[in-house]
């Protein structure tokens, strides 16, 4: 459809945007004196607040908005204070001054209780932080205590109510066996007793000589053996010359290694005084009552003079 197509039509009646096209212009297109661009629309233009809806007539002229600061102003007031209007729930609440128009704020949001019951929130949280910090230490304390039970404390003792032996007490045990000076020794193939020699610690400084022949010793009847076991017999003797050897026989048995006797303290020319030394064996002996001898048998080396005999339990050096 162009402008001007249907007879005594104008293009304006015909296509109410003609006056946008340059050919409706040309042909007489205007735009419309009506609102919103649409034919024979009505813009009425009324300040805010004076249309009037169900009512007939012309619109009410909209008052000047007139009046003082502080004074109520007719234009702006609440439905509530017109006339005739029934009173809403905040108005009748305690305390409430009215509206605007009787002059008076209405109150804000009660701050103060606000206020209180964050206080009371937070004093709650740390009341609650402190009953837990509380009770953890009683269930530390409670643990620490049990702990404690099980250590001994100031009034209490770990000692055992029998001490367990020690090596003292060994020795101890070992010096109560039998013990022989040379004088107490039987003497035998043409062996005899002398007190010419310093340093025999035998009684009176006695000791054993003649020794180094064939068929010569002494012999050792012990009393007293606990038990069956090993042994350590300690002989102490002198001698000048070079590592002498002897027999010893248990209980009529020979002992299967020759008695060393060598010159530990190496003592030289004869000198007998300074040549006291000690040497030991470890036989097994029985409970009870044994016999011990040492002589100078075919092979040996006898030079040596004897001062003492003693035991102890066991293996030992000293």
């Amino acid at each position: 459809m162009t402008p001007g197509s249907n007879g005594a039509s104008t293009p304006e009646d015909d296509d109410p945007f003609g006056y946008l096209y340059a050919d409706g212009q040309a042909n007489g297109a205007q735009p419309p004196s009506g609102g919103y661009g649409y034919p024979n629309s009505v813009n009425r233009v009324r300040p805010v607040g004076t249309r009037q809806y169900g009512q007939q007539g012309p619109a009410a002229q909209a008052p000047k908005q007139q009046g003082t600061y502080g004074q109520p102003n007719a234009n702006y007031a609440a439905p509530e204070t017109l006339p005739g209007a029934a009173p809403t729930a905040s108005s009748q609440l305690p305390g409430n001054r009215g509206g605007h128009g009787g002059g008076g704020r209405g109150r804000g949001p009660n701050t103060k209780g606000l206020l209180i019951g964050a206080v009371a929130v937070v004093a709650a949280v740390v009341i609650g932080i402190s009953v837990a910090m509380i009770g953890g230490d009683d269930d530390k304390d409670d643990k620490s205590g049990n702990q404690a039970d099980a250590s001994p404390t100031q009034g209490q003792t770990t000692e055992p109510s029998s001490p367990p032996a020690s090596g003292d007490d060994k020795e101890e045990e070992a010096a109560e066996l039998p013990k022989i000076d040379a004088k107490e020794l039987s003497p035998s193939g043409g062996a005899a007793l002398a007190q010419d020699v310093e340093g025999a610690q035998s009684e009176g400084g006695t000791y054993v000589t003649n020794l180094n022949q064939p068929g010569a010793g002494v012999t050792w009847t012990v009393d007293g053996i606990p038990e069956d076991g090993t042994y350590t017999v300690f002989v102490r003797y002198s001698t000048t010359d070079d590592p002498q050897s002897m027999t010893l026989t248990v209980n009529g048995k020979e002992f299967g290694s020759k008695l060393n006797m060598d010159n530990f303290a190496r003592a030289k020319d004869g000198d007998f005084a300074k040549g006291w030394t000690q040497t030991y064996v470890w036989p097994t002996l029985n409970k009870g009552t044994n016999t011990l001898s040492v002589s100078c048998a075919d092979g040996d080396k006898c030079n040596v003079l004897l001062d003492q005999f003693s035991l102890k339990v066991g293996q030992v050096k000293e």
